[in-house]
């Protein structure tokens, strides 16, 4: 899942090509130190939990956007 796609998005930035994900913030897992922590990534929290298209729910967690630079 989330550990896959974050580590080839690390990966591609280290090949010369920036990454922009919207991922939730899971900073206890190990996706998040190896890919995020660890590659020295800019993190940008979002403020609250986001809404998805009409619905009156919002997520059930906390979100961030992770951008890995080349």
């Amino acid at each position: 899942g989330i550990g896959d796609w974050s580590s080839r998005a690390a990966a591609t930035a280290k090949n010369g090509v920036g990454t922009v994900g919207l991922l939730p913030a899971r900073t206890d897992t190990r996706w998040w130190h190896r890919d995020v922590l660890d590659r020295e990534a800019e993190v940008r929290f979002v403020k609250g939990r986001l809404h998805f298209n009409d619905s009156p729910l919002a997520a059930p967690f906390a979100s961030v956007v992770v951008v890995w630079r080349p």
